[in-house]
């Protein structure tokens, strides 16, 4: 019988994001020599690192475009699918701002996926680049570790994780003796300034630790997750359903989760450096270092 022990993981890759600061559908912009997109790059690591089923969480918008490419691409090399992250998909029964168009948050988005996950699974960003290093530690984790009160995630040094060409989101975590996650919290709006890292509040700075460990929003995730997702959704739309901008991040989950000792999560260190595509300017940047990939052999000149 199947368990946590020989059953494949599952990787589950956020690209419902509406771009605001790109510019674009930077989820499906190329960086590759062939065309490839970052979630190329992803894939491609995930099946050599033994994952056994994508699922590409989009919006409606790109929906029929991903489903035409990534159909083509994968058919016959892993298992797929999709789910469509939308305002209007939330739990039955619950009212919110009829004006509301912006999704909820990555939350939601894991949320969005629940019926096509069935096994425990990585959660990535769109258009972040994590390296094959990443997929191969939490493979080895959700294959081997993972349970239902143990979850896992990717850590980067928050100085390895910047932008030069303006502000980016970033969840700052701390760990202890174990590399066991202890606190999660989210900084919407953080750049270097000279010799510094700032995070920036409504009225308010702070300076952050430059070696401050950050998730980069790579989780890895038991199932089990759903159930407790599920309740907390509930609570945030009850109470913030009516916001026009109020968002359900899945760092401030992890925080809740881990606040009530519901769950535990392991640090994953050792993964190398990570860069990614939060603005237009980025895509030669990320673009020269794939190339650079390619060179050091790395990844093959086409990936398909």
């Amino acid at each position: 019988m199947s368990n946590t022990q020989t059953v494949k993981p599952q990787l589950l890759i956020l690209a419902a994001g509406l771009g605001s600061r790109y510019g674009g559908v930077k989820q499906m912009d190329t960086v590759g020599r062939n065309g490839e997109a970052i979630i190329d790059y992803s894939v491609f690591d995930a099946i050599r690192s033994g994952f056994g089923k994508v699922v590409f969480v989009v919006s409606k918008a790109i929906e029929k475009d991903f489903r035409d490419i990534y159909s083509q691409r994968l058919r016959g090399k892993i298992d797929f699918d999709f789910a469509v992250q939308d305002v209007s998909n939330i739990p039955q029964g619950i009212k919110t701002h009829p004006e509301r168009v912006k999704p909820w948050g990555t939350g939601h988005a894991i949320w969005c996926a629940k019926d096509k996950i069935t096994a425990p699974f990585a959660s990535v960003n769109a258009d972040d680049f994590y390296g094959v290093k990443a997929f191969e530690l939490m493979g080895k984790f959700l294959s081997t570790e993972a349970r239902a009160d143990l979850h896992g995630m990717v850590g980067y040094y928050l100085k390895d994780s910047l932008s030069e060409f303006g502000t980016v989101s970033r969840g700052i975590c701390s760990i202890d003796d174990n590399q066991l996650l202890t606190a999660v919290t989210e900084h919407t709006k953080i750049e270097a300034k000279g010799d510094k890292i700032i995070s920036y509040f409504e009225d308010s700075e702070q300076e952050i630790d430059p070696l401050s460990l950050t998730s980069m929003n790579y989780w890895g995730f038991h199932p089990g997750l759903f159930e407790q997702l599920d309740a907390l959704l509930v609570d945030f739309l009850d109470k913030d359903g009516m916001d026009l901008k109020s968002e359900f991040y899945i760092p401030g989950v992890v925080h809740h989760l881990l606040e009530k000792q519901m769950i535990k999560m392991k640090v994953l260190s050792g993964a190398g450096s990570t860069f990614g595509m939060t603005y237009k300017e980025e895509r030669a940047y990320t673009a020269q270092r794939i190339d650079t990939l390619i060179e050091e052999g790395v990844y093959p000149k086409a990936l398909w």
